[in-house]
């Protein structure tokens, strides 16, 4: 007979081992599934939290209405990708004397001293090399400073001596890829013809090629037909056949 210590230590039967076998099968497997669901939790919970779904992320991928009216704006407290131009660069240095005002119906300009006292000599092509700007406010002191400056008594005076120096850079808007550009460098012309009369019609040979190769866009066949027209009127009969030799299509006003 066997003794009762004996029987306590009785072998375990095959199907004991089985069945504790499973068990512990089962429980590894719960395990693991909930490391599974956990770190499924954890993925969901970072990217609902990723900066793709922050308000400052929303704002880009869904630009604001205010966007619309000046989109290309500069912001003066995020980083630029590129350098400053050279207008940018003097009008942030205070190199032009005068800023923009914001009103709610239209912008204007307030300068520092009467437009009168200031010397056109270099401001005058300083203003109108930033008429190839794209970036706003910079777009509209160039060509709204420039407009204003030709205003003043005695422009002509001041004006006429640099057109050796502003022809270059007017021309250097007429060439420019941006329309917008192009069309701001054809009114500029057309302010500095009412000013200067006759004395631009030296230098209108130069540009004429680059309004020519405009002329073949639709768009601005009529602006550009418009202006030639106010060259003709305030240049007079020389620069009629200076115009007709560039542009032997061109209609004058005397028709």
């Amino acid at each position: 007979m066997l003794s009762k210590r004996q029987v306590m230590q009785k072998p375990q039967c095959h199907g004991d081992v089985q069945l504790r076998n499973r068990v512990t099968g089962d429980s590894n497997q719960r395990t693991s599934s909930g490391t599974q669901i956990q770190h499924r939790t954890t993925v969901q919970r970072s990217k609902s939290s990723s900066p793709t779904s922050s308000p400052q992320s929303a704002g880009k991928l869904h630009p604001r209405p205010s966007d619309k009216l000046n989109p290309k704006t500069i912001n003066p407290f995020g980083e630029q990708s590129r350098a400053p131009s050279a207008f940018a660069a003097i009008y942030s240095k205070g190199g032009i004397p005068c800023r923009l005002v914001h009103g709610s119906v239209k912008h204007r300009l307030q300068w520092e001293c009467p437009p009168d006292n200031l010397p056109f000599d270099p401001l005058l092509i300083t203003l109108a090399e930033g008429l190839r700007e794209t970036r706003h406010p910079y777009t509209f002191v160039s060509k709204e400073g420039f407009r204003e400056l030709l205003l003043v008594q005695g422009a002509p005076e001041k004006a006429v001596p640099l057109l050796p120096r502003l022809i270059p850079v007017l021309k250097a808007a007429l060439v420019h890829l941006d329309d917008e550009v192009f069309e701001r460098g054809l009114n500029a012309l057309v302010q500095l013809s009412v000013v200067v009369g006759p004395s631009l019609n030296d230098h209108l040979k130069h540009l004429l090629t680059s309004l020519s190769k405009r002329l073949r866009d639709k768009k601005f066949k009529e602006p550009i037909s418009s202006a030639l027209q106010k060259l003709e009127q305030h240049g007079g009969s020389g620069s009629l056949t200076i115009i007709k030799s560039k542009i032997p299509t061109y209609c004058s006003i005397c028709c």
